[in-house]
C-alpha cells in the first residue's frame, strides 16, 4: 500500500495518522480519568494509527511509484474491499446465527456477561452486515466500475485508502461499542458522536473521490451505475449528518444528546432508517447491478432510458415513504398516509429496475442455467422485485396493522439483505474476483455452485419461516373472546413462535456455510494468482490500460 503512494502523498498519511493517533490517545486518558468506556475506543484509534504509521515511516524514502504504473486503472483498494467485505461477512452472519439461535433457545448463552446479551449482540449482527459486508462491497466495486466506464484512474492513490481503511475504523469501533454498551439505541444508527464524526468526513472524502474521478473521465457519457452510486453517497451523507446531529455530555465521554425529541425524533429515525433501506441497500446495489449483471451476461441492457427513469422514480419517491414506519403513532395521520402513498408508487421504478435485469437475460438463458455466478445476480433481481413489491404492500395501514412489530417484518428485511444486497454482492464478487488476480476463473466452479444452492435454501427456509410466524404472531394478538379480552396470552404466541425460530436459525446456518464456502473460494483463488506470479518471476501484477474502452456490454442498449 506505501510503495503505491508519491512521496506528498506519504506525507499527508504520516500527518492523518498521526493526527488520529493523538486523538485516540487523548480520548483513553480523558475517559480513563472518568472510568468513561470511551477510553477503549480511546486505545483502539491509537493503535489502528500506530499499525499503519509504522510502516509508512518505514518505506517513506522508497521509490516513488513509475509513470507506467500510474498509467493503468488503480485497483488495489478494490482488491483489498472485497477482502474485509468478506471478512465482515463471516463476522456479521455468524454473530446472526448465534442470536438467531438464542430465540430459539435462551439456555444457550455461554457466559454469564452484558456484552454476550441480545440487546448487545443484535446491532452487531446488522451493522456487521449491513455496514461492514455491504460498505465494504460498495466501496470496492464503485472503486472499479467508475474507473472503467469512464475509462480514468483514481484521481490520487492516498484518498481511496483514507474510505477504505477510515471507514473500516469505523465499523470495528461500532461492532465493538455495542459490545461494551455504547450506542445512541437509534435503528441502523447505533454509534456515537465520535464515530459519526470519523464517518463523516470518511465520506465526504468518498464523494469527492467520485467527483473528482467523473471530471477527468475520457469517456463522455457517465454510465448509468455510476448515478445510483453517487445517490447512494451523497443521500447517506445527508441522512447521516442529519439524523445524528446531537450534543455530547464531554469531550472525553461517549454519552450525547440527539437535538431532536419525541415525535420529532420518531420521524427523523425513520425518514434515516427507510432512506438508509433505499440509498445504502438499494440505490448503491443496483449500481453494482447496472454493470456487473450485462457484464457477467455479455449482453447490453435491456432499456438503458429505463434504467435512468427508475433512477429517479427511486431517488424522488423514496424520500418521502420513512413515514410508513410510524403508522397508529403520535405523528400527525396526514404524514402517515404521505409515506404510505409514496410508499405504494415506489413499485413502479422499483421494478422497472428488476424488470429490466431479467429482460436484459433475454437470450442469455442458457448461461443462467450453467454459469452459478449470473444465476447468483438473476435471483437477486427476482428477490429485488418480490422485496419491493411487500415492502409496498406492507405499507399499507390496514396490513401494516396485522404486520408491525411481528417477524412479518423481520422475513421482508432478510428477503431483502440476503436475497437481493447478498445475493448481488456474492455474484458481482464472483466476477470481479478473477478480473483483479488475472485470472480466467474462480479456484472452483463447483464451490461456486454449492454457495449459490446454500444462500438460496438458507433465504428461502429463513424467509417462509419469518413469514409463517409473523402472520400468526400478529392474528395471535389481534384475537379475542366472546368477552372482548384478548384470546392469547403474550406468553403463548412465544410458545406458537418456537418452531420457526428453529428453523429461521436453520436457514441462517445455511446462509452462513454459503458465505464461508465463498471466503474459502475467493481466498484460494487469491492464493492461485500469487503462486502463478512467483512462478513467472515477475512479481509486478499486470497493469489494465487506462484508455481500455468499454465493453459493449455496458454501452447505453438504446
Amino acid at each position: 500500500m506505501t510503495l503505491d503512494l508519491t512521496i506528498g502523498e506519504r506525507r499527508l498519511a504520516l500527518v492523518v495518522l498521526s493526527a488520529l493517533t493523538l486523538f485516540g490517545i487523548a480520548l483513553a486518558a480523558g475517559g480513563g480519568r472518568t472510568g468513561d468506556p470511551v477510553a477503549l475506543h480511546g486505545l483502539i484509534i491509537a493503535a489502528f494509527g500506530l499499525m499503519l504509521v509504522f510502516p509508512v515511516i518505514a518505506q517513506y524514502l522508497s521509490k516513488e511509484p513509475s509513470a507506467e504504473a500510474q498509467s493503468g486503472y488503480y485497483d488495489a483498494p478494490t482488491k483489498a474491499g472485497i477482502v474485509l467485505a468478506m471478512f465482515w461477512a463471516v463476522v456479521g452472519m455468524g454473530v446472526g446465527a448465534w442470536v438467531s439461535a438464542l430465540l430459539a433457545w435462551p439456555e444457550l448463552t455461554f457466559v454469564d456477561s452484558a456484552w454476550a446479551s441480545f440487546g448487545r449482540l443484535r446491532p452487531v449482527h446488522t451493522s456487521g452486515v449491513i455496514f461492514g459486508f455491504g460498505g465494504n462491497a460498495l466501496i470496492a466495486t464503485s472503486f472499479h466500475v467508475l474507473q472503467r466506464t469512464s475509462r480514468a484512474r483514481l484521481p490520487d492513490q492516498f484518498s481511496p485508502w483514507f474510505v477504505l481503511l477510515g471507514y473500516n475504523l469505523f465499523c470495528i469501533l461500532a461492532a465493538s461499542g455495542y459490545l461494551m454498551g455504547i450506542t445512541q439505541s437509534k435503528e441502523y444508527a447505533e454509534p456515537e458522536w465520535y464515530a459519526d464524526i470519523l464517518l463523516t468526513l470518511v465520506w465526504v472524502v468518498y464523494f469527492a473521490i467520485y467527483i473528482r474521478t467523473l471530471m477527468r473521465r475520457k469517456e463522455p457519457h457517465i454510465y448509468v451505475a455510476n448515478w445510483y452510486y453517487m445517490a447512494f453517497i451523497l443521500v447517506v451523507a445527508v441522512l447521516h449528518i442529519v439524523n445524528n446531529l446531537a450534543v455530547p455530555v464531554s469531550l472525553f465521554g461517549a454519552k450525547s444528546y440527539s437535538l431532536f425529541s419525541g415525535v420529532q425524533d420518531a420521524m427523523t429515525q425513520w425518514w434515516y432508517g427507510h432512506n438508509a433501506v433505499a440509498f445504502f441497500l438499494t440505490a448503491g446495489f443496483l449500481g453494482m447491478m447496472y454493470y456487473y449483471l450485462p457484464k457477467r451476461a455479455e449482453r447490453p441492457i435491456f432499456s438503458y432510458r429505463l434504467s435512468i427513469i427508475s433512477f429517479w422514480g427511486i431517488t424522488f419517491m423514496y424520500m418521502w415513504a420513512g413515514s410508513h414506519h410510524l403508522h397508529y403513532t403520535a405523528l400527525p395521520h396526514w404524514v402517515q398516509t404521505l409515506g404510505m402513498t409514496f410508499s405504494v408508487v415506489l413499485l413502479v421504478p422499483s421494478w422497472a429496475s428488476a424488470g429490466n435485469a431479467l429482460a436484459t437475460l433475454n437470450g442469455a438463458w442458457t448461461k443462467v442455467r450453467d454459469d452459478a455466478t449470473l444465476r447468483f445476480m438473476m435471483v437477486a433481481a427476482v428477490f429485488y422485485g418480490l422485496s419491493t413489491f411487500e415492502g409496498s404492500f406492507m405499507a399499507i395501514r390496514a396490513v401494516n396493522s396485522l404486520s408491525h412489530y411481528t417477524d412479518w417484518t423481520v422475513g421482508h428485511v432478510h428477503a431483502g439483505a440476503l436475497g437481493w444486497v447478498a445475493m448481488i454482492t456474492f455474484g458481482s464478487f464472483y466476477a470481479l474476483v478473477p478480473w483483479m488476480w488475472k485470472q480466467t476463473q474462480m479456484y472452483s466452479a463447483k464451490l461456486v455452485e454449492v454457495h449459490f444452492w446454500l444462500a438460496l435454501a438458507g433465504t428461502v427456509v429463513y424467509v417462509f419461516a419469518m413469514w409463517n410466524s409473523g402472520v400468526i404472531q400478529g392474528l395471535m394478538w389481534r384475537t379475542y373472546d366472546d368477552n372482548g379480552g384478548l384470546a392469547y396470552s403474550f406468553i403463548e404466541s412465544m410458545v406458537a413462535m418456537h418452531p420457526y425460530y428453529v428453523a429461521r436459525t436453520i436457514g441462517g446456518l445455511l446462509f452462513l456455510s454459503g458465505a464461508l464456502v465463498g471466503s474459502y473460494n475467493i481466498a484460494m483463488t487469491i492464493r492461485q494468482a500469487r503462486l502463478q506470479r512467483h512462478a513467472s518471476a515477475d512479481p509486478s501484477p499486470d497493469l489494465s490500460p487506462v484508455l481500455q474502452p468499454a465493453s459493449a456490454a455496458t454501452q447505453p442498449g438504446e
